[in-house]
């Protein structure tokens, strides 16, 4: 046995020293400590003093002491693999020795620096750890049996996985049975720990559980009406996952549970109550949520109305009762980090502007600097999916409610009824539209509510309800709202600049041209708003301008409205430095303003070009450095480059062939031809849509690359990547119509995955529609190389394209099919009926475009023979057969 170590007096007084400075408020102080503590980590032995003092030194103060232990936690996190035998087994063998100290606090450190070792791949090394805890746990003292709890907890919480597999003989059998004894044990705090230890396992389905999951269940229902609220919390997020993964064991009780849910939605404890309003989430996604769930409406409606409204501590975070606060500068860390979505080229469709093929973030976003997630918040997206999953059906429980909301005096009861109608507003917008044209205007006169939490919460309401308003004349409603939302977006409280400046944004996605005659109104507004914002809600405006500029599109390009809007911009791209975060929104608010103006952005476009090409040079350089010497240089942020790359795209697309010069004067292709292999695909994704964009304003530049570019391409053709994918076969489409009949040495780089990819199942629209132009282009320019392919891709190809509006990718498209079909008429033959769908869905096509349809039909009849045809053309559904006799006389 070899003896127990021993600290040398002076370096225990050295160290203590140290944990009692590191407790100081003042930074320069900390700084020194981390930095000392940092040389103290070059010792062997440092880390037994930090682990004496946490578990031996009973003289000091336990602050002191946990501090102790964090530190260690931290060394283990960092050095763990450094540290020599002696060291790690004697911090071991005092975390089992103390896991019962009579200290709450120190027990509970030893447990964090029990799992961190655990974590670092030493549950295998460690082979006691385990059964010793679980011994420990039958233990007659309170302490040891809460301590190792504890640890076990935190354990189950890190290492499920590897507590799940084969690597350690599956201690989980012996586990979870022992687990589920605790359950009615006598101490609330371990009853917590057992019920919070099984949960960890619910949602990996773990085989060791699922073998005891009625008794599991049982003994759940056994501590529904436990009086530890950390008890019935943990209960209710067990049957939160169950409902996930073993529906089938609680339908039986299902009657029983939604009452018990609905008494635990109103629990006095918050915490208890938030984690039962996830049961109505929760709920809502499975297919029997509509049974079980009907005739309990009439009590859920008004329990989850009433946790919609704001707790006295919410507004006391909130400051609720500051009602000015637009000269307070903001505080940074309260600013979140934007994600840029990188470009996707996408094609019109008939009706209206580009589909998204996401929902855009309209959520409950109302007041996100708190506590995230709270009941409010919860009890709001719960009424919001079940108000999609029951409809009208919901509207007879909620609008008696609404009444007295809407109407009440205290402005917090008045606030959440507000919400409550943002709320429902999509999955009951059908029965909502009887009441909207008085419900409207009441809104609008809440939009100036003496209190700023009326008024924030009323503009997001608002823009729920924007398709409708915009679906009026535009007088009724647009104009007031509009009227209204400005004077907020001026607002002299920040929260309520933030929501009408977000409402704004999604009023002019709605209203689209229909903003064209209150553009100088809408610009004074926003124009003014920059000099009035501090920094976070800058952010906001920038995406409020950019959603301008692609609503109106051209309209904007008007010497007076481009006096305006452009200094303000232009002074703030110049105050910002290279490494500056708000170039993002800043950049993608320019993208949007440089396609809209076209020639108008013409004055400001050579600094911008630069700066972009400069920001893609930067990233590429700092990428290659960390790369060769990944401890002397960190990585770049590449953000910076795509938000480049996007806006180099927007200046392309606006200003057209005048980038000529620009391009000609700059190494952009040498940059793009990097871009396009950069392991990151948002990158490539950016560089394919410049790519494109460069193909059609200046060809002659490209041109020289495209033997580089293509193979390239073809390696981008991947639909497991859909935005990549989607923008390489765009770019590939616009090579081939600049290309001519040079393009043949490529076609068979790319047909065969293009071909793929539109017979392939489950592929987005997009991607599909983006494929088949190509596909055509390729033929209309190379047509004896694809045409043999024709029978392959016929069928997929014009279900594609006949939604999408009449233009000049449609038209070239359309132009190849038909050139295609006269060198292998045998090809279409047996789709032909979906051929001449194809062709109907033509508004007005070109004449000599007609031409060439007008020859196939007739070409095709006349093949056949009239009997024939007859029989043919019976097939066809009504409208399909009047257009084609109509335009075609066939």
């Amino acid at each position: 046995m070899e003896c127990e170590w021993k600290p040398d007096e002076q370096g225990l007084q050295q160290i203590l020293q140290l944990l009692k400075e590191s407790q100081s408020p003042d930074t320069s102080t900390q700084r020194s400590v981390q930095q000392r503590l940092e040389q103290l980590n070059q010792y062997p032995d440092f880390n037994n003093y930090l682990i004496f003092v946490l578990t031996k030194l009973k003289s000091e103060d336990e602050p002191t002491r946990s501090l102790s232990g964090l530190i260690l936690k931290n060394n283990v996190k960092a050095h763990y693999q450094n540290f020599p035998n002696g060291v790690s087994d004697f911090i071991k063998s005092e975390c089992l020795q103390n896991i019962g100290d009579s200290s709450p606090l120190i027990r509970a450190t030893v447990g964090i620096l029990i799992t961190t070792i655990a974590s670092k791949g030493e549950l295998q090394n460690w082979p006691e750890l385990l059964p010793k805890l679980c011994l420990l746990l039958d233990s007659e003292d309170y302490n040891t049996c809460e301590g190792a709890f504890g640890a076990l907890q935190k354990i189950c919480e890190d290492s499920a996985e590897i507590l799940d597999s084969d690597m350690l003989d599956r201690p989980l059998n012996i586990m979870i049975p022992k687990f589920l004894q605790f359950f009615k044990h006598s101490s609330p705090k371990i009853r917590s720990h057992a019920i919070a230890c099984v949960n960890q396992f619910i949602i990996s389905r773990t085989q060791a559980l699922m073998l005891h999951i009625d008794p599991f269940i049982e003994n759940l229902f056994a501590l529904a009406t436990d009086e530890e609220p950390e008890v019935r919390k943990n209960v209710c997020r067990a049957l939160v996952m169950l409902l996930e993964v073993r529906l089938d064991r609680l339908l039986p009780h299902m009657h029983n549970i939604i009452e018990y849910m609905l008494q635990r939605t109103q629990d006095h404890d918050e915490n208890v109550a938030l984690e039962a309003c996830e049961f109505w989430l929760t709920l809502a996604e499975q297919p029997v949520c509509k049974e079980v769930l009907c005739g309990h409406l009439s009590q859920l409606t008004p329990v989850l109305v009433n946790g919609m409204k704001y707790s006295e501590i919410d507004i006391i975070l909130l400051k609720g009762d500051i009602e000015e606060d637009e000269a307070i500068p903001d505080n940074e860390q309260d600013i979140r980090p934007r994600f840029h979505r990188s470009r996707t080229v996408a094609q019109q469709h008939e009706g209206d502007g580009i589909e998204e093929e996401e929902d855009e973030d309209d959520e409950l976003d109302d007041d996100d600097t708190i506590s995230d997630w709270n009941l409010r918040k919860c009890s709001a997206a719960a009424l919001d999916v079940l108000a999609n999953v029951f409809r009208d059906d919901l509207l007879l429980h909620i609008l008696p409610l609404l009444k007295e909301l809407l109407f009440h005096p205290e402005w917090v009861v008045k606030e959440s009824g507000i919400l409550v109608l943002g709320a429902i507003a999509e999955g009951c917008m059908q029965g909502m539209i009887p009441y909207l044209p008085e419900l409207i205007p009441h809104l609008v006169q809440c939009l100036s509510d003496k209190k700023a939490l009326v008024r924030s919460i009323t503009c997001w309401t608002l823009s729920r309800y924007a398709h409708w308003v915009v679906s009026q004349p535009p007088d009724t409603y647009l104009k007031p709202l509009m009227t209204e939302l400005l004077k907020r977006i001026l607002d002299s409280n920040k929260r309520v600049q933030e929501a009408a400046c977000s409402a704004f944004a999604t009023l002019e996605e709605e209203a689209c041209t229909e903003l064209v005659p209150y553009l100088a109104f809408i610009l004074d507004t926003l124009v003014f708003a920059f000099s009035k914002y501090q920094h976070k809600n800058l952010l906001i405006l920038y995406d409020a301008i950019g959603t301008l500029a692609d609503s109106v599109g051209h309209h904007l390009n008007k010497p007076e409205y481009i006096q305006m809007l452009m200094p303000p911009l232009i002074q703030k791209w110049n105050q910002l430095k290279d490494e500056d975060k708000d170039l993002f929104p800043l950049l993608e608010c320019l993208s949007s303003v440089a396609t809209a103006l076209q020639s108008g952005f013409l004055p400001y476009c050579e600094p911008v070009y630069q700066r972009c090409v400069n920001l893609v040079q930067k990233t590429l350089a700092q990428a290659m450095l960390h790369q060769s010497q990944p401890d002397q240089y960190e990585a770049p942020d590449k953000d910076f480059m795509i938000v480049a790359l996007d806006l180099l795209s927007g200046l392309a697309e606006g200003l057209g062939g005048t980038i000529e010069q620009l391009v000609a004067r700059s190494n952009i292709l040498t940059l793009m031809y990097q871009c396009m292999q950069d392991k990151m695909p948002e990158v490539r994704q950016s560089s394919f849509a410049l790519l494109g964009d460069l193909t059609k304003a200046c060809f002659q530049h490209v041109k020289p690359c495209i033997a580089d570019f293509m193979p390239i391409l073809g390696t981008n053709l991947n639909p497991e990547l859909i935005s990549v994918c989607n923008n390489a076969t765009w770019a590939i489409g616009e090579i081939s119509i600049q290309m001519g009949p040079e393009m043949q040495p490529y076609i068979a780089m790319v047909l065969h995955q293009l071909v793929e990819i539109i017979n392939r199942p489950n592929t987005p629209k997009t991607l599909l529609e983006n494929t088949a132009i190509t596909i055509g282009r390729l033929g209309y320019v190379c047509p004896q190389e694809v045409a043999p392919m024709l029978q392959q891709f016929i069928r997929p190809w014009c279900t594609s394209l006949r939604n999408i509006r009449d233009n000049e990718e449609k038209d070239s498209a359309f132009r190849g099919i038909c050139t295609m079909i006269s060198v292998n008429p045998g090809g279409v033959v047996q789709d032909f009926i979906f051929f001449c769908d194809a062709v109907a869905s033509w508004v007005n096509p070109k004449d000599d475009l007609r031409d060439m349809f007008y020859k196939i039909l007739h070409g095709f009849k006349n093949q056949v023979g009239e009997e024939n045809w007859r029989r043919f053309s019976d097939q066809f559904p009504m409208p399909l057969k009047e257009r084609l006799a109509t335009f075609y006389g066939v």
